[in-house]
């Protein structure tokens, strides 16, 4: 039996990680878990989806009115880095103001664990970033999260921050995360660019769903690292996806960032050191992303290389990478 308090309530849900959330949990308790989506997004629908704008205070306040919830999972923000820097304004209204209404909404003993990200670093230097290293973003959107990261330490020292990096799982419209951008080019046999010197710790969402029930039932506040094990550059994590999906090597090209257009600016390596939060845990929440060793390059032209037995399609690149092949009930 969880110890989670319902209902409750998982704000934005048209991101990678808050639908693979939703989805979660609403299967492990039906009938006990709402989620928003901003009210534009009208083809996101589905029982337990509610539209509704991140800063709309009177309409949370009603949300709050009705249901009475007692956990909040906060996975709300828009993280389209170019978007965000064309329009600042509009990315502090959904990634930080969204923080000001939930938290005048939301009651004293209302659980609260909310999700930042690894951006919130410049990663100009080795990377491994503990908690406790300064923050540095270099985009409008890491900043935003910074100032978000604040207002809940301000305003709710009990809650749970957890910063992830790239989670690896579904979207509801197929663009929505860092596998399906990179497919969508492959699919239309068209070039992808990818920086050499990006450098993440992802998850698979499978992987983040358990750890966001565990951290849901307890009591765990402030701020930890939740990056997984694997340590790649956007360059690798494109060639695995171009390998396993079976699709045309010569499609996949590399650059390093100051390379690349100003606009969005690009971190470095933003790897995470999450020792803090296996500690709590007493163990490590996250398997490595991809899960089989012989999906991880070795090599700058390792996606050129194909055996003549060797699986590559998109249907085993969504059964491998997208999901978690360890945690799949047979």
């Amino acid at each position: 039996m969880s110890d989670i308090a319902f209902p409750l309530l998982i704000t934005g849900v048209a991101g990678v990680s808050g639908y693979n959330a939703f989805r979660y949990f609403h299967k492990q308790y039906p009938g006990q878990v709402i989620g928003t989506r901003r009210v534009d997004n009208w083809p996101l629908q589905g029982d337990g989806i509610v539209p509704l704008n991140a800063d709309d205070t009177d309409g949370m306040n009603r949300l709050f009115d009705e249901y009475q919830f007692g956990s909040v999972l906060n996975c709300e923000g828009t993280c389209k880095l170019k978007s965000c820097e064309l329009a600042p304004e509009n990315a502090r209204r959904i990634n930080v103001s969204s923080v000001d209404t939930l938290l005048s909404a939301a009651r004293p003993d209302t659980r609260i664990v909310t999700l930042s990200v690894d951006l919130v670093f410049s990663g100009t230097g080795s990377g491994g970033h503990l908690e406790e290293d300064p923050t540095d973003p270099v985009t409008v959107y890491g900043k935003n999260m910074v100032d978000a990261e604040q207002l809940f330490l301000d305003g709710r020292p009990d809650a749970c921050i957890l910063r992830i990096s790239l989670p690896m799982g579904i979207s509801f419209n197929g663009h929505a995360g860092a596998i399906d951008w990179i497919q969508s080019r492959f699919k239309k046999s068209l070039p992808a660019t990818l920086y050499y010197d990006e450098v993440r710790t992802p998850t698979y969402t499978d992987c983040l769903n358990r750890l966001l029930e565990i951290v849901l039932s307890n009591q765990f506040k402030g701020l930890y690292h939740a990056g997984g094990p694997s340590i790649l550059s956007l360059y690798q994590i494109a060639q695995i996806v171009n390998r396993i999906g079976g699709y045309d090597p010569s499609h996949l090209m590399g650059c390093l960032r100051h390379e690349a257009s100003p606009i969005p600016p690009r971190a470095g390596n933003v790897t995470m050191n999450s020792e803090k939060l296996k500690t709590a845990l007493g163990f490590d929440p996250f398997d490595i992303w991809p899960y089989h060793e012989d999906h991880i390059p070795t090599h700058h032209d390792w996606h050129h290389e194909r055996l003549p037995d060797e699986e590559g399609s998109p249907e085993y690149l969504s059964e491998v990478l997208y999901k978690n092949p360890r945690l799949q009930i047979p």
